[in-house]
């Protein structure tokens, strides 16, 4: 059947079905889910080229290997239909949109069978039955005649704003959808209005929720109620609006704009796939806390400590942090972990990494790992990716870091951002082209490592009754820069540790240890000692490396085995590897 439509010159040919199921197949490079499922004609006679039959060839028949899809303009390799004598081809999975309404085309549709890509022209069945003049309430002066393109002169009246716009004309005047409880009703008028979901003035035909007083564009009924984003570890829900004194900061985590929090405005929802099964729970200001659990990653019960004493060596065996309240420990052995790290997760996001990772207390054959993103050695608990070859692994510290930081060191927000050859404000080392690094949003000569953004703090030293302050600066004569425990000199500008109350300046490496995320007692391997290293805090009576001959002040690798009385540095501990290589 053909018809002759009043915006082509050419007759059309009806089809009766376009869809998914007419294209006989899915191209097999194109990874999608349900290509081995079908199955494939030799041979196929085509509306689109009724002249000769399409030939299935498994790929393509030009040199490079790439054909060029001759009804949708695509670039593509593997599976093709074609006709050798009219160097005509088709992509198994092509797509178009109607050249009325400029939506894909779908169902039964009108062809021309005349014109060939780029100037294809296709209507979908329901475009070609349009009426060619209307009676709108939106304009109730003039009829609205249908053109197939915008007319030329100035638009000054709604009914040549209207051109094109076929889905506006013809909205339903009631829209029920799941994500809001009340029906929408159309106002069919030409009106300024500000949307209540998106922010943005609209010119005419608002839906109006009389219920909840809301205003809104057509396109914004649909916005979903839930989405995910890789640089957020939980669901994202939609909200209306926010009072002023509801969110502290308004700036959007994407954009780094300011939010509007009169309008459509997003927040987090709990994470769901947790690794920790609840026993016993109690009720907190009636909320209900998990009072003892099972975790995952621990053979024995848990129980939640809000507060008490605390040893000073003790960490958490999630983070390696010092442990704080509130924790979960365990009553038989010196297992300790945090709340925090008790929820977390057992996938999460990471903006900076195209997979999914997944929670992992497992390290390599040597008993530690190596943080892709801060480079430091650490045990505890650790996302990693599993796909494939793919080898990305990080810290909880760094996982858990948000992708904008307010750090005390600078006045203005900081974020995160593939590294543009920069050096780090902190300690001035230059960060290599696959780091990620904190840089200022205001486009200030200031970045950060991860490493360093993650610094905590506080930190306590063995002489100081006190706890030593991060401090960024210092404006003391050169003769008094130095450290005082190990009373080696201190670069001027970059950060240290000081307690104001008793003078005292330490190096960061001094007061955390150079081993901050490796727990007390645990031991590791590679070391290239013949036993395993067990990981010591030396305070007192501290022995000499058997590398440098310094003294082990603190943090050090020590053998525990009676026939051995070796102690070394962590740093010196990897040119005992290479000598013995």
């Amino acid at each position: 059947m053909e018809i002759q439509h009043f915006s082509h010159h050419h007759p059309l040919v009806f089809i009766q079905a376009h869809s998914a199921a007419s294209k006989a197949a899915l191209c097999l490079g194109c990874e999608k889910p349900g290509c081995a499922e079908l199955e494939l004609a030799p041979k196929i006679q085509h509306p689109f080229h009724p002249e000769h039959p399409l030939t299935l060839l498994p790929k393509s028949p030009y040199s490079g290997g790439i054909t060029a899809c001759s009804f949708c303009g695509t670039n593509f390799e593997g599976f093709v239909y074609n006709c050798f004598d009219c160097e005509f081809d088709l992509h198994i999975n092509f797509e178009r949109d109607c050249s009325g309404c400029q939506k894909p085309l779908s169902g039964p549709i009108y062809h021309c069978l005349d014109c060939s890509y780029p100037t294809f022209f296709t209507l979908h069945k329901e475009c070609v039955e349009l009426p060619l003049e209307i009676n709108h309430p939106c304009d109730r002066k003039h009829p609205l005649t249908l053109l197939p393109r915008r007319p030329a002169h100035p638009e000054k009246c709604i009914c040549a704003k209207s051109n094109g716009a076929v889905d506006y004309i013809f909205s339903p005047p009631t829209i029920t959808n799941a994500s809001h409880e009340h029906p929408w009703m159309l106002i069919s008028k030409k009106m300024s209005f500000i949307c209540d979901f998106c922010g943005i003035v609209g010119d005419h035909s608002p839906y109006l929720c009389a219920t909840c007083n809301l205003a809104v564009h057509k396109n914004c009924i649909s916005l979903p109620r839930n989405i995910r984003i890789t640089r957020h570890c939980h669901v994202i829900c939609f909200s209306y609006s926010f009072q002023q004194n509801q969110v502290e900061d308004c700036m959007c985590r994407i954009c780094f704009t300011e939010v509007d929090t009169s309008y459509g405005y997003d927040e987090r929802l709990g994470p769901s796939n947790l690794i920790t099964d609840v026993i016993e729970q109690i009720s907190i200001e009636e909320i209900m806390v998990a009072s003892k659990i099972k975790h995952s990653y621990h053979h024995h019960n848990l129980r939640l400590t809000f507060s008490g004493e605390i040893k000073d060596d003790s960490q958490c065996d999630g983070c390696m942090r010092p442990i704080s309240t509130p924790f979960y420990s365990c009553e038989q052995c010196k297992f300790f972990l945090h709340k925090d790290c008790v929820e977390l997760p057992k996938e999460m996001p990471h903006p900076f990494h195209k997979h999914l990772l997944t929670l992992s207390n497992s390290h390599d054959e040597n008993g530690c790992s190596w943080c892709t993103t801060c480079r430091r050695l650490y045990q505890g608990f650790r996302y990693r990716c599993y796909k494939g070859d793919c080898y990305f692994e990080i810290d909880i510290q760094c996982m858990l870091l948000s992708d904008t930081l307010k750090h005390p060191s600078h006045e203005h927000s900081l974020v995160l951002v593939h590294n543009e050859g920069t050096s780090c404000s902190a300690c001035f080392k230059n960060l290599l082209s696959m780091d990620v690094a904190y840089r200022c949003m205001k486009r200030c000569d200031f970045s950060l490592d991860v490493g360093c953004a993650s610094l905590p703090l506080t930190a306590w030293y063995k002489y100081d009754r006190h706890a030593l302050t991060l401090t960024f600066s210092d404006d003391s004569e050169p003769s008094q820069l130095y450290c005082d425990l190990c009373e080696k000199e201190r670069e001027p500008n970059c950060w240290f540790y000081y307690c104001a109350d008793c003078d005292n300046s330490l190096h960061l490496n001094c007061a955390l240890g150079d081993l901050p995320y490796m727990k007390l007692g645990n031991k590791i391997k590679g070391t290239g000692h013949r036993h395993p290293l067990t990981v010591v805090k030396n305070i007192w009576n501290c022995p000499p490396c058997k590398v440098c001959g310094e003294v082990c002040n603190g943090q050090a690798l020590e053998c525990k085995e009676s026939e051995c009385n070796f102690t070394v540095h962590s740093v010196c501990c990897w040119f005992l590897y290479e000598s013995s290589e």
